[in-house]
């Protein structure tokens, strides 16, 4: 096995100990638990952005105020994910770093997704 040339040879012994041994960096965890609730979190995001596409039974301003009150539960719990993610920074060894998440661009990535999906069936 090769280490890593950067790091202090102690510090990767004591990793590999560590990590045969079932223990892993504050980091590591965190990484694992923040890209679990992203991915759940996405997944939810992609549910709800579904059925409020395929609503028929209300009128557009009872969809749009449900669509409203969901973003608002899903900024939240963005925001839980990028505190996480921002205590993952302060500790992580430099370079390994990650960028913070946007509803934005959750949405619009769902938007995307829909559209490629559209042109596909469209051929």
């Amino acid at each position: 096995m090769v280490g890593n040339p950067h790091a202090d040879p102690d510090e990767d012994i004591a990793y590999r100990v560590l990590a045969k041994n079932g223990f892993a960096p504050e980091w590591v965890e965190l990484n694992k638990d923040i890209r679990f609730r992203i991915w759940r979190w996405r997944a939810a995001l992609r549910l709800a952005w579904q059925q409020q596409q395929e609503d028929t039974q209300r009128d557009e301003c009872e969809k749009q105020q449900k669509w409203t009150t969901l973003l608002m539960q899903f900024e939240e719990e963005l925001q839980d994910v990028n505190r996480k993610v921002l205590r993952y920074n302060l500790i992580v060894p430099f370079g390994r770093q990650i960028f913070g998440y946007k509803l934005e661009k959750e949405l619009q990535r769902l938007h995307d997704e829909a559209k490629e999906k559209r042109a596909s069936s469209d051929d």
